[in-house]
This record gives structure tokens, sequence and C-alpha cells, in this order.
């Protein structure tokens, strides 16, 4: 299928994993109700961002693959529906834990699994307390509705994932995200965020989609994390872009909600092939990349 239309859902995220999958299933209905056959929610959104504050306590959180409530719940929604959903979730490997996507395809089947490469570690962002860096690769997975390259959050930043993912025949790049304010740098990043992927998807002629949350989530002190006390206020602007880089549709900071875009796949790639961006391409000159 060429034609496609794309959704994004922004949502708040509850500290009770069955109230966030209540509430990413209506949004994802609401999307399907408007056409959408590739929707994506936000990242890590079965529950509050845990990795504001560190905790051993909040290993527990991480399921395999098979167990996990929010996989298990949207492999049934993705067929009942006939939509493609890739579901963002903190996985247990035996003694290894990772933040994953899995990718659902409209016929409710797991078809692949992407592991996050990139791991932050900042003063409310702790991730490397919490994830081992993906051993997946950068994957394109290849659906009834098109091929999905997919990132998560601080992936997002580096012009390498896109890359990858656009020399592997993505046709859109999705990226499932938690992030807010800043709260010891005191800097608003949205614009800087947006205008990073806006700028992957100029380069690399394809169109971006970024899903974020919203709300304030507090941490609140405890013999556990060593009494820390914070607050991170995630600013939702969620968007997506044509495949020039140009803003499509976007969300506010603050409301739930979903953002929808229609893309011909078959235009995009002829797009690519005639602006010359691959062709022209001399990976022999790049080594000091490596």
């Amino acid at each position: 299928m060429s034609k496609v239309r794309v959704a994004a859902v922004q949502m708040s995220c509850s500290t009770n994993v069955e109230e966030s999958i209540a509430n990413a299933d209506t949004l994802v209905r609401a999307a399907a109700e408007e056409g959408a056959k590739i929707i994506l929610l936000p990242e890590l959104f079965e529950r509050q961002y845990f990795c504001q504050e560190r905790r051993y306590d909040y290993y527990e959180y991480a399921t395999s693959l098979e167990e996990n409530p929010a996989v298990n719940h949207f492999k049934a929604v993705a067929e009942e529906l006939g939509i493609v959903i890739p579901v963002s979730f903190y996985e247990r490997d035996v003694n290894v834990l990772y933040n994953s996507v899995a990718m659902i395809d409209n016929y409710g089947e797991i078809i692949g699994l992407y592991r996050k490469t990139h791991i932050p570690d900042d003063h409310f962002y702790q991730e490397k307390f919490y994830f081992t860096p993906g051993d997946t690769g950068f994957e394109v997975f290849e659906t009834d509705f098109g091929k999905i390259g997919i990132g998560i959050c601080w992936d997002q930043w580096f012009p390498e994932t896109a890359r990858s993912l656009a020399l592997l025949g993505a046709d859109i790049i999705l990226y499932p995200t938690a992030i807010g304010k800043e709260p010891i740098l005191e800097v608003d990043s949205m614009e800087h965020w947006r205008r990073t992927m806006q700028g992957h998807s100029a380069a690399n002629i394809i169109p971006v989609v970024a899903a974020n949350r919203v709300g304030s989530e507090k941490v609140t002190p405890c013999k556990e994390n060593n009494n820390q006390e914070s607050e991170l206020v995630f600013y939702g602007s969620s968007f997506m872009t044509d495949q020039w880089g140009a803003l499509v549709t976007s969300a506010d900071r603050e409301s739930e909600g979903v953002i929808c875009a229609d893309y011909d796949f078959d235009v995009n790639r002829e797009d690519r092939l005639s602006w010359g961006v691959f062709r022209d391409r001399r990976p022999e000159m790049y080594t000091d990349l490596l």
C-alpha cells in the first residue's frame, strides 16, 4: 500500500499500569477511527517515567516480551482494528534489561523487536541505571502499510540513527519519546528537539514522526531513592513532518490527543531517488566517523 494515514498519540501516564494502557487504548482507537493504519505511542507509556530516580526495586518493572501487558493488549487491538503499532516497553531478557519496542503488525503478530541504541544519563533522565545499550542494531520492519524504521527517544538526536534507517529502506521513521524540561540546565529544549528531527527528515528525504507524553511527574523522597525530590514536566509537542522536513501537524505542550497525516510512500521514494542524496554518498570518505 502506497498511500497511508499515520497517527501519533500524545498522552499523560499514570502510576497505574492498567490505567495507562486503558488511556492509550482509547487514544489508539480514536486514531483508528480517523483512518490511521500506523499508530505511534510514546516511550514507556505503561507508567510514569521511573528513570527520573534510581531505585533498585524498579528493576521489577521489566518483563519479557511474551509477558508484557501492553504488548499483549495491543496485539489484540492491532488485529481487531487492522493497524500496525509499535509498543515501547521495559524488557527483561533473562539477566539483561533493555528499553525496547515490539513491532506489531495488522494481524496482531510481533514481527520484530528493536532495543534502544543510545542510552542517556542526565540528572533526571537516569536511563543507564536501568537499561543496557541495545544489541539489535537499527532495523526496518516491513508491513502491509510500508517499511517502518524505529528509533527510541535519545536515538532521535543522532543523525546516524536516521541515516542508518534510511539506508535500510525505511519509508518513515517513528520515534516514541519521553522528554520534558531540563531542570538542572534550565533550558527549554523543545525547539531544539524538534529541529534536530526535522533536519534528519530533510537530510534523508523521509517523513519523521515523534510521539511524546505530557504532564508533571513528581518524585517523592524516600529511603529507596536516597531522599531525592524532583519533578519533570513533559512538554508534549508531538509532531509529524513531510519528506522535506517541514512540519505537517503538531500537538500542543499540555493536551492529550491524536495527530494524523497522510503519506504517499511511492512518491516519497521517487523524491529520494530524484534528489540524488543517496546516489552521491561517498562512504569511503567517511572513515573518520568510525
